[in-house]
């Protein structure tokens, strides 16, 4: 899995890139099949906005993103927003296919 940074008018300390690229991987272990993932850091004025975006080989892509005044409470809102959505997904994927991956009739 690839993981793509982008800063747009925004400076990201170190700390915050390896804070992402770790909740990135937590949550793409869960997902088993991800391409990769863009993670945007984007400073307008006084707003902090982040957003991610995971590709999957087979699935529709998962978007989500926080705002905040810094960027690591968006990071957080952004990571809490996409862990719903992988949650949901897996719910999903669990009552179609069974719990052993096999087609629920």
């Amino acid at each position: 899995m690839e993981i793509i940074l982008h800063a747009h008018h925004a400076e990201v300390t170190e700390s915050l890139r390896i804070q992402a690229e770790a909740a990135i991987r937590r949550i793409a272990a869960r997902l088993h099949r991800v391409a990769n993932a863009i993670v945007r850091f984007i400073s307008d004025g006084s707003t902090r906005r982040v957003e991610i975006v995971l590709q999957g080989t087979r699935t529709r892509s998962l978007v989500a993103h926080g705002d905040a005044y810094d960027f690591a409470p968006a990071l957080a809102v952004a990571v809490h927003r996409l862990e719903s959505q992988v949650a949901r997904v897996r719910t999903v994927r669990a009552r179609r296919f069974g719990p052993h991956g096999d087609r629920a009739g």
